[in-house]
Parts: structure tokens; sequence; C-alpha cells
């Protein structure tokens, strides 16, 4: 077996996967170590993959696309239960996992089940379930993923309180009332999902705002929605204490305000890996919440050491940290001349769904850069008339002079989807101009780009 690698990758999530995929693409001896059941990482067995699947699951059999044409009463399956949500996760994940373990195997990646820490800076002992084995390794990439962060005064036993992990793999009756403590991206998406199947929810975080990097008239878009379907928000609040009394979950807040529900989910950001890995032995360290700090190339403090995914931080999504997998790779074998640095954009799966890509209004406020905004209406667009989606909107904000696209910003059906093509714009420098030529298929979503920027031109005189 072998001893001695180019490069060990540490986990398998979509950094892990996509480092080494291009390590090997590039004619490199690579392993991935990671535990035999969590192939795929976090993203494939309680993150992206089942929380996204869970979301649709939930809009399908609730009707919540249908209410539209329908009545808000209208449901396709009146009693829905977790099972019922869970085979729909359960089929992807194993079609998602299959996937994983052919990319691998294609590509020449070794797969070492076992769990692994530096016992130096190029030598790591794995230890499987055969017993414990060192691997050499010139280069390494710390690719090991989150849990959810916990709180000693919150115990989270998966049977009324649980964490982010926990939910996915609910086994309970489904609660008529909830608490989601913290609302950051993982909070909302739930907290919406719940009120689409018209759980009660009430959402706590001790910061005044949400989503400071998201659009504010975004952001104002959907607590209006949320408050629609009886959400109600708690912020500026801080839980003291969580208890369980007669079955009910009761959290008391420093305000001493008391909260009583069925269930609390408690979902205030993540906690990295890396506290498993024996990081000083490669002469390395990690923050409080276990983030590795590592530069415009991904590598650490260690040049040979690089880290990517939700080890190092924000933004903490899959999609950029795949790409921050792949640039690890790059950079690591001296190729890091072929990573052109590309505007990100971000999906939030709540309900309704926000993207975006490149700056906000509120950025460019207090940068005195001067702009315009373009804004296209879903209740303008006949496809959206379609799919029943009334309230959403496309923001364009713009350079007035040099008409130049600074951001885009959605909230509504399909909004990660069509936010690509305004990534595209802005990558190679393009104006709102293009929009205002160019032709789309009617009728599209894809549609509001025009809308929005004839509505941006029009602002001009």
């Amino acid at each position: 077996m072998e001893n001695s690698y180019d490069l060990v990758v540490i986990g398998s999530g979509p950094a892990g996967q996509k480092g080494a995929i291009c390590a090997a693409k590039l004619r490199k001896k690579v392993a991935i170590v990671d535990r035999g059941a969590r192939l795929g990482g976090v993203s494939l067995h309680t993150g992206t993959i089942p929380s996204k699947t869970l979301r649709e699951a939930i809009l399908y059999l609730s009707g919540f696309r249908q209410r539209s044409f329908y009545g808000s009463d209208y449901v396709l399956q009146e009693i829905i239960s977790m099972p019922d949500l869970s085979r729909r996760v359960t089929k992807v994940r194993e079609h998602e996992l299959e996937v994983v373990r052919n990319q691998l195997r294609r590509n020449g990646v070794a797969v070492l089940e076992g769990s692994a820490r530096f016992t130096g800076p190029k030598a790591l002992s794995v230890e499987t379930p055969e017993g414990s084995r060192t691997i050499k390794a010139e280069n390494v990439l710390i690719a090991c993923g989150t849990r959810p962060a916990r709180h000693p005064d919150i115990p989270c036993d998966g049977k009324c309180i649980f964490d982010s992990d926990q939910l996915i793999a609910l086994d309970v009756e489904m609660p008529r009332s909830a608490i989601v403590v913290g609302a950051g991206v993982i909070g909302l998406e739930y907290a919406s999902m719940l009120t689409a199947l018209n759980i009660k929810a009430t959402v706590v975080d001790q910061r005044p705002t949400l989503l400071d990097f998201v659009d504010r008239e975004i952001i104002d878009a959907l607590t209006y929605h949320m408050r629609v379907r009886k959400t109600i928000f708690r912020l500026g609040e801080q839980v003291k204490s969580v208890s369980v009394d007669a079955g009910r979950v009761v959290a008391r807040l420093e305000s001493d305000k008391t909260l009583s529900a069925d269930a609390l989910f408690y979902t205030v950001g993540r906690q990295a890996n890396t506290d498993q890995l024996d990081l000083p032995a490669a002469g390395l360290n990690a923050d409080a919440r276990g983030r590795v700090a590592v530069d415009h190339q991904f590598r650490t403090a260690v040049p040979h050491i690089f880290a990517a995914g939700d080890a190092i931080g924000f933004p903490a999504l899959a999609s950029t940290s795949m790409e921050q997998g792949r640039r690890a790779s790059l950079a690591m074998f001296g190729r890091s001349d072929l990573a052109q640095e590309l505007p990100l954009p971000y999906g939030i799966y709540t309900i309704p769904e926000i993207s975006m890509v490149g700056r906000t209004e509120q950025e460019l406020t207090a940068g005195k850069v001067r702009y315009e905004v373009g804004i296209a209406r879903y209740e303008e667009l006949a496809k959206s008339q379609i799919l029943g989606d009334h309230s959403g909107l496309l923001k364009l904000v713009f350079d007035p002079d040099s008409l130049k696209l600074l951001g885009v910003h959605c909230i509504g059906e399909r909004a990660a989807e069509i936010i690509h093509i305004g990534q595209a714009v802005m990558a190679f420098g393009g104006t709102i101009e293009y929009f205002r030529d160019a032709v789309f298929n009617y009728p599209t979503m894809a549609e509001a780009f025009k809308v929005a920027a004839l509505d941006g031109l029009n602002k001009l005189g």
C-alpha cells in the first residue's frame, strides 16, 4: 500500500474533491483521507445537498408554489411527516455519493478510510478500521469541513432541541411551533422551510440586523414574506438558558423574555473540525472557531500546507469551496497563474430564495461610489406569472457614467439560477447595455435582466 503522496487531502467535501481531482489531472499522486461513511463531506451528508433537497420536498408536498393559483390553503398532501421528506433526501444523497466515488476513481485518487492527524509537517497518522498507518505528503490540503457549533447551556438532544445536522435526521413528529436560535444563512433557511409547512417560527439572534452582506432591500423583502407566514423575529436578543418543561422547550432570553415552543433549533454558526488534526504538530494553529488563516492562494503559514472550504471561514459555501480547492491545487503545483479572480455569486436558499453577485448599495454608499439602480419586479414578467411567483424582484446596480455593471441582487423563484447571467457580464467588464440589446427567450425569468436594464437606463434621462 502506498505511503507517500504528492498531495494528501484531509476531507472529501467540495473543497477536498475538487482539490484532489485538480492535482490528479496535473499527473500528481493524490490521496484523500476521510471517514468512509462521510465520503462527500458535510455538504453531501448533512449540509448543502440534504438541506436543499429537503427544501424542494417541502415546496412540493406543501403545494407552496401553487398557492397563488389555488388559494393560500392549498396543499398537495394534508399531513407531511419527516419520512415523507427524507425519502427524497435519501434518493438524491445516494446518487450524489455514487457520483463522488466515480469521479475520484476515474481520476486515480486514492481514498483512505479513516481519521487523519499530523505527526509532523509532512507526516500524518491515519486511524483506519484496520489500525493506524503513517503516510507522507509533499503537500497537504486541509478541507476537513465543520460541525454545528454547540453551547454548553443548550443541550441538543435530538428529540426536541436540535442542531442543524440533527434536523436533517429528524425522526420525530413534526412540531407545530419552533424557536430558531441564530439568524445566519442556515437559521433563516430552516426557519423559512418551517413556515412553508405552516409551523410557527420565532427567530432569535443577538445581532440587530439580518445578513449584513446582503442588499437591504432584498432582506426587507425576505423578512416581509416570512412575517406574512407568521414568523416572529427577536433581534438584538440573546438566549440565556434552555429547558424542557412538560414536553415544551422553554428559552429564556437575557432581556428576561420567555419563549415556548414544541422544538428549538440551534443554528449559531459552525465549528471547524481542525481541532481533530493536531495542527501544532505541523506548526499551525487555528482560531476559536477552528478556522485556519490562509493567503490569497490558500496557503497557510506552513508553505506546503494549504486550506480551503469551511475550514477557512466565510463565505463557507459549497460553490466557493469547490473553486478554493481547485485554486489551492493549482497554486501548490506552480499553476496559480491560470486562476483568474472572478466575481463570486452567493445563493441563499430561503423561501423565497436569494442570490447576489457584486457590490450592494450600502457598500457603494459607504465607499462614496456613484451608482444607479434598475429594477425588474416579477409581477411584470410573464414567466413569473406562469410559475406563480408575483412578488420577487431583480436589481441591477450600475455606474451611471460608464454603465458598467457593479452588482446584481435577486429574490424570488430561480434567483440562484439567473444570477449567473449577471455574473458573466460582470466578469467580462460588461455594461447594462448588453441586457438592453440582447434577445432573451420569452417567456423566461432571464428576461428580468432586460426589464431591469431598461428601467435603469430610463432613470438617466
